[in-house]
């Protein structure tokens, strides 16, 4: 095995876990160490620079980051159900502590005689408008709502997403000078292009909720909803109550926001039915359990047959009851058990079982091509469509995702699109940026705090249950406080904080090896990975997290570290006598517009 290029940005990178999961990369370590000091609104602009909308993603995130976390590994022999670090919680700590930051946010360059059109007021669109107007781009935001925020602002109930923290994240983009022309529904991409606009992004969602064709559909109709739908209607106020028993069909986050939604509204008996079993939902976990915390059952393997009426009235659905089996190719199937069919009594449906892309405002003598299955054909490194100055990002580009995803797809859209209109290769794609610090201040003293306590995570208290089902719009979690949010920070590894190896200064004495808690240092001869893995201390059994692997040492071993496991305690540094160990903060920061070129003229 060839020895390991620690000058490689990727390599500590992906030594950050939740770091690399994050599909914005966003450098979580670093501000939850500015949480513990109390450095509310420095964490929030780390945050911001990155995720663009951190009191929105401290609440709605689908937190990708969480099962990547090096705590839940490292707690498995000694918590009965180890958990990550509540990295999602902490997020909105940052927000709703940090005070006025307005101050801090970018100032938009001088117009650089570049315009750009985004298509939506949504996570991705709005991220490619924070991303350009700064360097001087004249962008406008189109939106057929009144205020910004797409399915931000109408898909995600209030009692999870407080109206004003959406005002509040969303104003911070247009604040940087982005025109902003809601109630202004693009129905003609034709037309938009006509407008002399140099590039457009295409950030619109998928806006359309699937419809199940099944008997009694039609019958039943006025009172059998589209969940996405229903649920814009329930935030801007149209829909106020609800039936008395409500079904919700479908297993995503978008069932569980209908189910919480409709027990608010008046439904006294609501219930999720799922085709799946109860593991395989696609809701988080979060989000099913707080259903049933809320009294909402979530019944599984239930097939949907017919809607069930009485002269145009639903009265029930009939399902069939179904379960899983593994057939001879190794594929999971759904097969009907033989029982009989059952009757779950009803007078509202909620239909939340996907959703769609739709672009009939696209016409398709336009040059933009799409697949059959109607997404757009896209460049997935640059964004870029076939027709070059049109971009697309979010669910529009790939089909629905989460809200980071989004944000993601925007930072990327918005280097694409710059590149473009500098003239520059948009496949071209600049690197980011990543530095070594060390955080020796003595001999044996580091400027970090990594004192591993066998705490548990702590738990965001929530409203009384009798004020939270009262209202659509009482927030039901109301964050850490700050005591907790320090106590909830200190289980945090400080997994960016890299033990590096100087193997010049190394003299052998293994010492090292001997003091470390988690065995992740050996000191062996040489070999092929796969051989080296099994002759470590202890076996390093996860292929997909690299060995840190020095070149020979003066006897001819080497230095083989499993980063899987390590708690970046820094013992090995304190222990090791001649200093070959050196605890350095590794800071990584993705290319965004305007890395790696000049200034904009």
């Amino acid at each position: 095995m060839q020895p390991t290029r620690v000058a490689s940005p990727s390599y500590f990178h992906k030594v950050v876990d939740c770091q690399w999961a994050c599909p914005a990369h966003t450098p979580v370590p670093e501000y939850i160490r500015l949480i513990g000091q109390g450095r509310y609104a420095d964490a929030y602009m780390v945050n911001w620079a990155s995720n663009v909308f951190p009191g929105i993603l401290g609440r709605t995130c689908d937190r990708p980051c969480e099962p990547a976390c090096r705590r839940g590994r490292v707690e498995e022999a000694s918590q009965e159900q180890p958990e990550p670090v509540a990295i999602c919680r902490l997020k909105r700590v940052a927000a709703d502590m940090k005070g006025e930051v307005a101050h801090r946010m970018p100032q938009a360059a001088p117009p650089n005689g570049k315009r750009v059109a985004c298509v939506g007021a949504g996570p991705a669109a709005l991220t490619v408008a924070r991303d350009l107007a700064p360097l001087g781009y004249a962008v406008t935001v189109f939106d057929g709502e009144a205020k910004a925020g797409g399915f931000i602002r109408t898909q995600i109930p209030r009692f999870r997403l407080p109206e004003e923290v959406i005002d509040e994240e969303t104003g911070y983009v247009l604040d940087l000078g982005v025109e902003f022309r809601g109630g202004e529904r693009i129905s003609s991409m034709a037309d938009l292009l006509a407008q002399d606009f140099d590039a457009v992004f295409v950030g619109c969602g998928a806006p359309r909720g699937r419809d199940l064709d099944l008997p009694g559909r039609q019958e039943a109709g006025a009172h059998v909803h589209i969940g996405i739908d229903w649920l814009a209607s329930v935030s801007f106020g149209h829909v106020t109550r609800t039936g008395r028993r409500v079904l919700v069909l479908g297993g995503g986050n978008t069932a569980m926001d209908c189910c919480r939604s409709a027990r608010r509204l008046g439904g006294e008996d609501v219930k999720v039915v799922v085709r799946s079993g109860f593991d395989e939902m696609k809701a988080s976990p979060w989000e099913k359990e707080d259903a049933q915390h809320e009294g909402i059952p979530i019944l599984n393997y239930h097939v949907p047959v017919a809607f069930v009426h009485e002269g145009g009235r639903l009265t029930g659905m009939r399902f069939q009851i179904v379960r899983a089996e593994i057939d001879a190719r190794g594929r999971r199937q759904l097969v009907p058990t033989g029982a009989p069919e059952v009757l779950l009594p009803c007078d509202e449906v909620l239909i939340a079982v996907g959703q769609e892309n739709a672009f009939p405002w696209i016409e398709r003598s336009c040059g933009i091509a799409f697949h059959e299955n109607g997404l757009p054909v896209l460049d997935a490194q640059t964004f870029q469509s076939s027709l070059p100055r049109v971009f697309f990002g979010g669910d529009a580009a790939f089909g629905p995702k989460n809200i980071i995803t989004a944000v993601a797809h925007g930072h990327e859209a918005a280097l694409s699109i710059d590149r473009f209109l500098q003239g520059q290769d948009v496949q071209a794609r600049p690197a980011g940026t990543s530095n070594l610090v060390s955080t020796k201040m003595g001999i044996h003293e580091w400027s970090y705090d990594n004192a591993v306590a066998p705490e548990a995570r702590f738990k965001v208290p929530w409203a009384q249950a009798e004020v939270a089902l009262a209202s659509i719009r009482v927030e039901v979690e109301l964050g850490f406080d700050a005591a907790t949010a320090f106590k909830e920070a200190q289980r945090c590894l400080n997994c960016d904080v890299q033990t590096v190896f100087a193997q010049e200064a190394c003299i052998e004495c293994d010492a090292c090896m001997d003091i470390c808690p988690m065995d992740c240092i050996s000191f062996t001869a040489p070999g092929e990975e796969a051989d080296l893995r099994e002759r470590l201390k202890a076996p390093a059994l996860h292929p997909d997290q690299d060995l840190y692997v020095s070149d020979p040492l003066k006897t001819g071993r080497v230095m083989a570290k499993d980063e899987d496991l390590c708690l970046h305690c820094g013992l090995c540094a304190e222990r090791c006598p001649t200093g070959a160990w050196d605890m350095q903060k590794f800071l990584f920061k993705t290319a965004q517009a305007g890395s790696g070129q000049g200034a904009h003229a």
